[in-house]
């Protein structure tokens, strides 16, 4: 139960509905245990009719006529007020799952970059969707049932006793044999249910990333590789919950077992003492049969609440996992101030955590406003780093990278965040209308507004062509578009923005040099004041930056101007040979 004290504060929350709800739990057992009181009662008033020769038949049938009013209304009391217990749990239960739900997410988007690149997508989704409902199922039924079934033992209990003691010894001998059961099972159950939600969460990655690498799939035609290991994991999968049933399996026969061994101590026991007359009336017996009946369930219902409570702790123990982990970046300044858009790197090194490469080396520059930076290099030689270090989605381990002549780390990061504008390398666009998308990068915008970023992103006129415009719908990550149409639409979101850093990580690579060219010259004209760093293979996309760096292995070996750049030997210019030469032939 360790792991469940993370619900407490949802509990406390809540603290006001669920004290009702135990009042109304209380109210309606009472009311339950009236009927086989008046059953024996009604039996009582027979077995004295039978008995006596002088009792007065119109008498009898009054009283049991009143006695069957009296079980038909609190029947009815009984049901209505368990009706209202359900609902008051069961909403609180509800609430609580909303509640975790919106925490979990919270801290999703909370933690950082490394992380995503440590977990998969598919056992993260497990985890605010299975695990969750597990723990509901605590919050809910589980702690629903505990109240009744505890409040139904104690008061049912206390009567029996109060009727006839040594009766009631014998009719609960068996529970305590249930309890070591019960104890025996949970153990198993715990340690099986932890196993297969880890397998729950296996199988929704697997089929995650199958749905989304579809098109790869059917492109290498290993549909038939992908469902044998499919069949693989779920057959495991499928074997781990049937060991888990098994044990489960194990509470009910074993339930009735004893509910039938009670049930044949009260008559036989029962029977002997009215014989010996230790138990005056043979209502009492039949009140006995009834309330040992009646804690079949409260004492079948043991074994299923168990079940819950072990897979809602092993669910628990998953989420609290991920809630307790600590994001690697962290707001150290509330204070915003607005960015102008300096940016200096200085003697700055980088190696990422996850993989200890190494992937900046002792790189030092610096941009103005109104000024533009080209970085080229080959691949996997730093330039996406630069752009995510300047979003501050990764801290710098070594040197110092400044923004707003400060360290970024003393500026506030949603400003900082909310001063940019990043397109990155592999566009990603939401299952939402084009419209949508674009307005991504600013909510409230207009319609003019909207369509004016698409113009200056020379996307305009594809969208129009589309049946619905820019309420087309586009399909998961946007695959209902080319891949240069898709980079356009992640412009557009960004100059829709208006940000002071515009940060384009080679999100032109999928279009003409033409349109290139007139996206690039757009962009200039919108960005005066602001600052823009360029990521690109193209001298194209870099010849009119203010400054171009060149990157190999994480290290800066060539720098200066277009001209600058073309008159001396090394990488930029045999590139621009290069390019020169492909664009001739």
């Amino acid at each position: 139960m360790k792991e469940l004290q993370e619900l407490n504060h949802y509990l406390k929350k809540y603290g006001g509905r669920l004290l009702l709800g135990l009042i109304i739990t209380i109210i309606a057992t009472v009311f339950k245990l009236i009927v086989p009181k008046k059953i024996g009662d009604i039996i009582n008033i027979i077995e004295n009719y039978i008995n006596s020769s002088k009792s007065d038949l119109s008498i009898v049938k009054q009283e049991l006529f009143l006695s069957i009013l009296i079980i038909l209304g609190t029947a009815l009391l009984a049901g209505f007020f368990t009706f209202l217990m359900r609902q008051t749990f069961i909403v609180v239960s509800r609430n609580i799952e909303f509640d975790l739900k919106n925490e979990i997410f919270k801290q999703y988007e909370r933690l950082s970059l490394g992380f995503y690149k440590q977990h998969r997508t598919g056992d993260l989704m497990n985890r605010i969707s299975e695990d969750v409902s597990k723990v509901r199922m605590y919050a809910g039924p589980a702690l629903m049932y505990s109240i009744t079934n505890i409040t139904l033992l104690v008061v049912t209990l206390s009567y029996m006793f109060y009727s006839a003691p040594t009766l009631t010894l014998y009719a609960i001998a068996p529970l305590p044999f249930l309890s070591v059961a019960i104890y025996k099972l949970s153990a198993a159950i715990h340690k099986r249910s932890t196993i297969v939600q880890q397998y729950l969460s296996k199988l929704t990655s697997f089929t995650q990333e199958g749905f989304s690498g579809i098109s790869v799939i059917k492109a290498y035609c290993i549909e038939p590789r992908i469902i044998k290991g499919f069949d693989v994991l779920s057959e495991s999968s499928k074997d781990k919950n049937i060991d888990l049933a098994k044990v489960q399996a194990l509470f009910f026969p074993l339930m009735i077992l004893l509910i039938g061994l009670s049930n044949i101590l009260v008559i036989y026991i029962g029977g002997k003492q009215f014989i010996n007359g230790e138990i005056e009336q043979l209502g009492t017996i039949v009140e006995f049969l009834i309330y040992v009946n009646m804690l079949t369930w409260p004492v079948a219902v043991i074994g299923w609440v168990t079940s819950m409570v072990q897979q809602a702790e092993a669910s628990q123990k998953r989420i609290n996992e991920f809630l307790n982990e600590k994001p690697a970046i962290e707001n150290y300044v509330e204070i915003e101030t607005k960015i102008n858009g300096v940016i200096e790197f200085k003697n700055l090194s980088f190696t990422y955590s996850d993989t200890n490469i190494t992937a900046l080396k002792n790189i030092s520059f610096k941009i103005n406003p109104g000024e533009t930076l080209a970085i080229l290099g080959n691949t996997g030689s730093g330039k996406s780093t630069i752009l995510e270090l300047i979003g501050r989605l990764y801290d710098v381990n070594n040197g110092q990278l400044k923004i707003n002549h400060k360290n970024i780390k003393d500026l506030n990061i949603s400003n900082l965040r909310g001063s940019i504008g990043y397109v990155p390398q592999d566009a990603f666009l939401f299952s939402d209308s084009i419209l949508n998308n674009i307005k991504f990068g600013k909510e409230n915008a207009s319609n003019e507004e909207v369509f004016e970023a698409a113009k200056k992103a020379s996307v305009h006129k594809n969208i129009i062509g589309f049946n619905k415009g820019y309420e087309t719908i586009l399909g998961e990550r946007g695959i209902t578009l080319s891949g240069g149409q898709k980079q356009r639409v992640s412009i557009a979101r960004a100059i829709i923005k208006d940000p002071q850093i515009l940060l384009l990580d080679d999100c032109l690579s999928a279009v003409d040099t033409e349109t290139e060219e007139r996206i690039l010259n757009n962009i200039d004209a919108l960005l005066n004041d602001k600052t823009t760093i360029i990521v690109s293979h193209r001298i194209s996309s870099a010849k009119n930056a203010t400054k171009i760096i060149v990157l190999e292995e994480g290290k800066i070996i060539q720098q200066g101007t277009h001209n600058e750049l073309i008159k001396l030997k090394g990488y930029y210019k045999e590139l621009y040979a290069k390019q020169l030469l492909e664009k001739e032939n």
